[in-house]
């Protein structure tokens, strides 16, 4: 199977020039490079991966550049932002889990090993001026702020969830994982809330293009990671982007879905024999009532808002990049942390949000539900935290006219972990022996640069994935995968992508082999079985006394 396509008269091909690519990866001159990331936002939710949301900026980001379809994240939050930072599974960086959980393991610690190097302290390294403005969720003690892991400066959301309209807690202070506060930090220094409404996609935008503007020296390339808390619960938009959407939902999910799905095959993400799976909705569109149908679709509404108004910023971040001459020699990477995630109702709220506020302002908070979780992810099955690709499968763009010099769609499967070892070869670095007075951990990942200029590359180890007892591997073409609770299924990337015709009984050598390599990342990593994990989880209230 040719895994990489030059798009010609596909539908993402656009306008550009037909030039050849070049033999040799790599500009003249150092780029700038940004990192964009989306959070729990799904495979299909922007327009060039099939979505209806209207997403011009990273469409034609897509037109001009890489688009990968088998490109993959750590399946949540945390450890997917740990290996894209470190270039290590997650484990090995010391974030197996979720963010500071009291765990006596270094692989689910919840912040960064002391031996860890950040794709910030190896661009800094190469001369890079390094900026973050963002969501953090890598360690919430302020040893772990953004500074301390080689950004100069940084406009940062320290946790993992919030409001768009405010600073303020979103849980009583009586939650049993933390006392309530949240933080926000500019170059380490904790800010107090604003007096007046935000949005904190555009809030993010501003300090992004704030930082790239402030470069101290012009001639000196930068690194930019920008990390969106869109499209994260809570459904929280502003009125004129709703508004675009009202309307469109109002055919149901079971719609939007297949709709979604043939859009994916006539651009080219998806070959023709991969197969829609299917949803793990409750109830089938037509058959619920008109209050519950608006009540669904206003949710789509205001999430499809949210996604809008994040590709408007990034609109609003390149046309800086424009007017600052800074644009011709910048990489742009975008991805997103997770898939789509099935939450709906939030169980522990703060006092201030209401049950009777209408979704998507700001005294409203909820997510959008399975159903619609179910489009996100289309064609794939599962969810955000599962390891099925309906939770760790990206959408991934880079856009680099130096090096991409036509339009290309490659099917070859990559990982957040080749992030670091990509812009290391883009940098012209080295990644150090020590960090911290301690020997530095392996990369986990490769450079995946020749596919910038149309090349193909050999992948040198398969792709692991474990978080809280869900586990997967894929090596080549197929992919070992399993539920916390379920067992071991085998699935063909090739000709069944959405995971549903098992081959583990017809190939059982296969499986064997697959559980085997598995098995030994697993004790290489750090990765445990969840039930020793939660045996060596200290309760929170009791490690705080």
């Amino acid at each position: 199977m040719k895994k990489i396509i030059y798009l010609g008269l596909l539908l993402l091909a656009g306008a550009c020039a037909p030039e050849q690519p070049s033999d040799q990866p790599g500009a003249t001159d150092k780029p700038n490079i940004i990192i964009i990331l989306a959070d729990d936002m799904g495979y299909s939710d922007v327009g060039c991966f099939g979505s209806e949301i209207n997403t011009p900026y990273l469409d034609k980001l897509a037109r001009e550049g890489l688009t990968m379809t088998h490109f993959y994240n750590a399946g949540r939050c945390c450890p997917s932002r740990a290996s894209l930072l470190s270039g290590l599974y997650p484990h090995k960086a010391g974030i197996g889990g979720m963010t500071d959980q009291n765990v006596e393991l270094a692989s689910y610690q919840g912040y960064f090993k002391n031996s860890v190097v950040t794709i910030a302290d190896v661009l800094k390294a190469q001369g890079c001026q390094t900026y973050t403005s963002g969501k953090w969720h890598v360690g919430y003690r302020e040893q772990h702020w953004p500074l301390n892991h080689g950004f100069d400066h940084c406009y940062s959301f320290i946790h993992g969830a919030s409001s768009y309209f405010d600073f303020l807690p979103y849980r009583n202070a009586d939650w049993p994982h933390s006392d309530g506060n949240l933080t926000w930090v500019r170059d380490n220094q904790e800010l107090d809330s604003p007096d007046t409404l935000i949005y904190t996609t555009d809030l993010y935008t501003d300090e992004a293009i704030r930082l790239i503007n402030r470069s101290e020296n012009e001639d000196t390339p930068f690194f930019l990671y920008l990390a969106y808390n869109a499209p994260h619960w809570p459904l929280h938009a502003l009125p004129e982007d709703i508004a675009k959407y009202k309307g469109v939902y109002d055919i149901g999910y079971d719609s939007i879905r297949l709709k979604r799905y043939r859009k994916m095959v006539q651009l080219g993400i998806l070959p023709t024999v991969d197969t829609l799976s299917n949803g793990y909705g409750e109830t089938r569109w037509d058959d619920l009532d008109e209050s519950t149908k608006q009540d669904y679709a206003s949710k789509m509404e205001v999430y499809a808002a949210m996604v809008d108004r994040m590709d408007q910023n990034i609109g609003r971040l390149v046309k800086n990049l424009e007017q600052t001459g800074k644009k011709d020699n910048t990489l742009i990477i975008f991805l997103s942390d997770n898939g789509g995630a099935r939450t709906g109702k939030i169980p522990y709220l703060a006092d201030r949000f209401l049950d009777s506020a209408k979704v998507g302002t700001p005294s409203s908070f909820e997510g959008y539900g399975v159903n619609w979780a179910n489009v996100s992810n289309v064609p794939f099955r599962r969810f955000k935290a599962e390891m099925y690709e309906g939770g760790i499968a990206t959408p991934f763009i880079a856009w680099y006219p130096e090096l991409i010099k036509r339009p290309v769609i490659s099917h070859e499967p990559a990982h957040l972990v080749d992030l670091l070892p990509t812009l290391l070869e883009l940098a012209g670095g080295e990644y150090p022996a020590q960090h911290n007075g301690e020997a530095t951990q392996a990369l986990d990942g490769q450079s995946v640069l020749p596919l910038f200029s149309g090349q193909e590359i050999v992948r040198e180890s398969p792709l692991f994935f474990e978080h809280y007892g869900g586990k997967a591997i894929r090596r080549g073409d197929w992919k070992l995968v399993k539920l916390k609770s379920g067992e071991w299924e085998l699935f063909n990337m090739v000709h069944d992508r959405s995971e549903l015709h098992n081959l583990v009984d017809s190939l059982p050598e296969m499986a064997i082999d697959l559980k085997t390599e598995y098995k030994a990342i697993a004790e290489r990593v750090g990765a445990f079985d969840s039930e020793y994990v939660k045996s060596k989880t200290i309760p929170y209230k009791k490690a705080a006394q």
